[in-house]
């Protein structure tokens, strides 16, 4: 009698751990559903890109002011060649006041981020979602990736 009693004590807990974990389950998926179609409601946009794709997206708004192609490496980097179609706007990642010039931007235009591996803009990414940007492209692997994919490069003479 003793064992049975303990036995549906014990099925009984593990209903209960059983339901609060689909309970809790329930409650991000929620909370997921809901961010996304905030995402969508808002018209933001956070999205890393191939470089082919890059490269159709930045032909695509070649002549578009309120779209800005925007390099993050060092000035070095940059002499040494940047994307061709559209000149980016060159902002040192590693200036001791790059945050403050990211803040500086306008918000309300779309980025086309991008630097040598992909890091740094990832990273730059970040940092403009916190500052409230809401369209920004990554290009994924770099200059890297762009290279590989045969695009050309810019050299300024």
């Amino acid at each position: 009698m003793k064992k049975q009693k303990k036995r549906e004590a014990n099925t009984k807990k593990s209903n209960f751990a059983l339901w609060v974990s689909v309970a809790s389950l329930g409650v991000l998926v929620l909370a997921l559903a809901i961010w996304g179609g905030f995402q969508l409601a808002s018209g933001s946009v956070f999205r890393q890109v191939s470089a082919m794709e890059a490269h159709k997206l930045i032909l695509e708004h070649k002549n578009d002011p309120g779209f800005i192609v925007l390099d993050v490496r060092t000035p070095e980097e940059y002499a040494q060649g940047h994307l061709p179609e559209k000149t980016p706007m060159n902002l040192d990642f590693y200036a001791p006041d790059f945050r403050e010039k990211l803040s500086r931007l306008d918000r309300g235009k779309t980025y086309f981020v991008y630097c040598r591996t992909g890091h740094r803009s990832g990273e730059t990414v970040r940092m403009m979602r916190e500052l409230g940007f809401r369209r920004v492209y990554d290009l994924q692997g770099g200059l890297t990736a762009w290279q590989s994919a045969g695009l050309p490069l810019k050299i300024e003479e």
